[in-house]
């Protein structure tokens, strides 16, 4: 394992260690930032907010954006459905169409949830123009994926070792398993490697 990379600190000469670039993918980091960065960021734009317009103007528009949010949400989630039936009716893979629903989905996610910040970003979901963008952020990250070999899927097997379920081993799905199916894949297959 490589050492982290150094920095000095603003006070002193002291070395601040930075992490390699893949602890950042981690995904206890994107937890620790999930459920821990961005609530008390939330929490403090809230107060601040409630300092600037009042408490009660606060929670009047905590609840009319999530309101209005999960209003729009909804309206633009029926129009990707009608979307998908058309799309699939004409015998083509709405795969944009199901994109653009995911995304309508974590919108209509992040507007009923209280903050600044879910409900800014949530609302740049719905409109057409970022979420086309976004939507061609997760097309070509995909596509890298798929390209890169780590688009595949992963079973994990327990081989009924140790107190509860053993140790896991990962085996990768390739394009070679396809004409296999699922439950013809042992674990006996991840030990000789296929």
């Amino acid at each position: 394992m490589s050492n982290p990379v150094s920095h000095p600190a603003r006070s002193g000469g002291s070395r601040v260690p930075i992490p390699p670039a893949h602890v950042l993918h981690e995904p206890y980091v994107i937890f620790l930032l999930l459920f821990i960065v961005l609530p008390a960021s939330e929490l403090a734009l809230l107060l601040e907010v409630g300092k600037r317009i009042g408490t009660i103007e606060t929670l009047a528009l905590i609840v009319i954006t999530g309101i209005v949010g999960a209003a729009l949400a909804r309206h633009q989630g029926l129009q990707v459905l009608q979307q998908v039936e058309r799309e699939t009716r004409e015998g083509r893979m709405p795969g944009g169409a199901l994109v653009d629903g995911v995304i309508i989905l974590i919108a209509a996610a992040l507007l009923v949830t209280p903050g600044v910040l879910t409900d800014a970003f949530g609302f740049l979901c719905l409109i057409p123009l970022t979420r086309r963008i976004m939507k061609a952020t997760v097309v070509r990250w995909f596509e890298r994926r798929i390209q890169s070999g780590d688009g595949g899927m992963k079973i994990y097997f327990s081989h009924g070792e140790g107190p509860e379920t053993g140790p896991r081993r990962v085996r990768d799905i390739t394009p070679d398993d396809a004409p296999r199916r699922v439950r013809d894949i042992t674990p006996d297959d991840d030990e000789r490697g296929r």
